[in-house]
């Protein structure tokens, strides 16, 4: 019985127990879900101010290291310079370093004269009748859209083969920065800007740094930044496999980014669409550049210098990767928290107009505080006194694109040859691109060697004169069969960046021939490789 009687006290002293620890457990709090950010007029404008100042510092810093290191990165013995008139030495030296920022600026001219509402077709035909010189996506655009090709398809890879280059990417800070804290509102006018160039891998690469950005003015928080934005980008595409890596990898090595760069070379420093870059060291593609930014953003922890440090010495397009994380960096901090070691430089250039342009820094700042006002209103936020209610979006995944879709590139041969007739060649897989470009056999003269150094930088492409108004006809025959008239201007801004190619053919063997129906005997079409692609992943031929 006593045992009995101590067993039963002691349960029920268990159960009384048990019900006083439920009781005295801390109430679970409701969750409320934000629904703004609110800032002063002058906070808001102080941190656009800092987008277009940290993307300019981040540009210059980067110039001295662009493509320089290809699949390599930049270590800490090798100083980049950095001092007091630096960026007016490169401004005088090199003004079409400074393309991220006035093809930015382009598009914010774009906006201000016709309207929130643009269509894309009026920024296509605003976009193509620029004076600046383009590369890449950019100018494969611009050649298509002065032939009648409008975006969408303009940026379609079937019609634009550097499709998957960064073009996009390091054009999008305006939208961030149109659309604080609104990060569906800068995704939509992302669709809209970005299949002028750019189509799969080459828009998200926008999209994401435009979300970005436009995240950057609702947290201080970089890991939340980063892994909101991808939020953007829907699962199953490899452009999300690739940052959502950079994530995870950074967890596994949270203080050292050079493992998170090691990682994301062995898995995906592989360029299959820039015929610039398929199966070299060249690597421009929108994927493994978002990722450098993503790596500088995650291990600079916040602060600004280390975070375009990192991004820079990660290599490839190391002005332009260091130039998003500078602008999400000063969207984040403030125009007036960017330490005066890289404001007091930039400052020296706010007020000059950018080559090719009427618009300067400090109109930029002016104008996008503007647009920003306005959507912010437009979206159902409020301004009011000084202060402006931005309401808050969360991340909704913009469309499922993928380029390149069973098309593996399986072999590069050197062809190194000019013709000025005909040209013929075979190839066994499903596609195929020259990699050549016009020529002009006639000699330059200093004089204009001097002329367009200074108005292209340091770099002379293709030999294009600026205005020649000539233009090839060439027709391309597949098996025999006129696939298509391609025509090839000697115009600067006009040219088309490769002669012919094709893509989604038929698994088989093909006969390729160009005809050159108009050759004059001062011209000739350059071609240095041919890129055959296949429908089967290419497989090692080593014996096992």
């Amino acid at each position: 019985m006593k045992v009995y009687k101590i067993s039963f006290i002691f349960s029920v002293l268990m159960f009384l127990s048990a019900i006083m620890f439920v009781s005295c457990e801390p109430k679970a709090e409701k969750v409320v879900e934000k629904t703004s950010t609110t800032l002063t007029q002058e906070a808001l404008k102080n941190k656009i101010k800092g987008g277009w100042a940290g993307q300019t510092i981040g540009v210059v810093y980067g110039a001295p290291v662009e493509f320089k290191y290809q699949g390599s990165i930049i270590d800490e013995y090798q100083v980049i310079p950095w001092h007091d008139n630096y960026v007016k030495y490169w401004w005088d030296k090199k003004p079409g370093l400074f393309d991220d920022i006035y093809t930015d600026l382009n598009f914010v001219n774009v906006f201000e004269q016709y309207g929130l509402d643009v269509s894309s077709d009026t920024i296509a035909h605003h976009w193509a009748n620029t004076e600046y010189h383009l590369a890449h996506a950019n100018q494969a655009s611009r050649y298509n859209i002065l032939r009648g090709i409008m975006p969408p398809a303009s940026g379609h890879w079937l019609n634009n083969p550097h499709a998957d280059d960064l073009d996009f990417q390091i054009e999008a800070d305006f939208i961030g920065l149109m659309a604080p804290g609104m990060v569906n509102q800068a995704t939509e006018i992302a669709d809209r800007v970005g299949h002028i160039m750019n189509s799969g891998d080459g828009w998200y690469g926008g999209v994401f740094v435009s979300a970005l950005y436009s995240l950057a003015f609702t947290s201080n928080d970089v890991n939340y930044i980063v892994e909101q934005a991808i939020k953007t980008i829907p699962e199953g595409t490899q452009f999300n496999e690739c940052i959502t890596d950079v994530i995870k990898w950074h967890k596994q090595y949270p203080n050292d980014w050079k493992a998170t760069w090691f990682e994301l070379q062995k898995k995906w420093n592989k360029d299959v669409g820039c015929p610039k870059g398929v199966f070299l060291s060249f690597n421009i593609d929108a994927k493994i550049n978002s990722a450098y930014v993503a790596i500088g953003l995650l291990y600079g922890k916040g602060d600004f210098t280390r975070s375009v440090d990192i991004a820079t010495r990660c290599g490839q397009d190391a002005d332009c990767n260091p130039a998003t994380a500078g602008g999400v960096l000063g969207v984040m901090l403030g125009y007036d928290a960017i330490p005066e070691f890289w404001l007091k430089p930039l400052q020296e250039v706010e007020e000059l107009n950018f080559e090719s342009t009427t618009m300067s820094l400090s109109k930029a700042y002016d104008m996008s505080y503007k647009h920003a006002l306005e959507l912010i209103q437009k979206a159902g936020g409020t301004v009011e006194g000084s202060e402006v209610v931005i309401p808050f979006e969360k991340p909704v995944p913009v469309a499922f694109e993928q380029n390149f879709v069973n098309t593996y590139p399986v072999s590069r041969d050197k062809i190194d040859l000019s013709f000025t007739d005909e040209f013929t060649f075979n190839f066994s897989g499903n596609g195929y691109i020259l990699y050549g470009n016009m020529v002009k056999r006639s000699k330059f003269d200093p004089d204009y060697i001097d002329r367009i150094s200074k108005r292209l930088g340091s770099e002379v492409f293709g030999l294009a004169e600026l205005h020649d108004p000539y233009v090839a006809e060439v027709e391309v025959y597949i098996n025999g069969v006129l696939d298509e008239t391609v025509l090839l201007p000697m115009k600067n801004t006009a040219r088309r960046l490769e002669p012919a190619w094709k893509y989604q053919l038929p698994e088989g063997n093909y006969e390729v021939t160009l005809k050159w129906l108009n050759n004059q005997k001062d011209y000739e079409i350059r071609i240095n490789d041919l890129i055959v692609y296949s429908e089967n992943k290419p497989l090692s031929n080593l014996p096992k």
